[in-house]
């Protein structure tokens, strides 16, 4: 696969999705966050990030799924959106897959709603379906 696409996988309430290798900076363990009084629910808090502040999203609530259980601390997929550098919320991260982009297709009828606006596409892996996500829009809070 000479001309594969690399993708930083994670999970999310047990689907897969992907981002593009070269937005990611860095995957790091849960970080203390501080609440941001009025900011929009999808905004998990700010954190510090060895002195730069970061902007933490909460992908289960941009995406409109079910809360994480309490007892279960988030992963941050720290990633570059133009200038800005700022902070995935999920639960688990997986591996970095090559994928072949003749297997790319566009979101399937079955996602619909917040979660279907925020997807590139898919591509139908052996044993899963990989959800590729639009860093851009998912950043965009005021797009909903």
């Amino acid at each position: 696969m000479a001309d594969a696409q690399q993708f930083c996988t994670f999970f999310l309430n047990r689907l897969f999705f992907g981002v593009t290798v070269e937005k990611v900076q860095e995957i790091i363990r849960y970080h203390e966050m501080t609440h941001v009084p009025l900011a929009p629910s999808e905004v998990g808090g700010l954190i510090n990030l060895r002195g730069q502040i970061v902007t933490a999203i909460d992908l289960r609530q941009r995406l409109a799924m079910p809360k994480r259980p309490n007892t279960q601390a988030p992963l941050n997929v720290v990633v570059q959106v133009g200038e800005d550098t700022i902070s995935l919320l999920v639960d688990a991260v997986g591996d970095v897959l090559d994928v072949d982009p003749k297997y790319f297709e566009l979101p399937p009828e079955t996602l619909t709603g917040q979660i279907r606006t925020l997807i590139q596409g898919t591509y139908k892996l052996d044993d899963q379906l990989l959800l590729v996500l639009d860093v851009d829009k998912v950043a965009d809070i005021t797009a909903n």
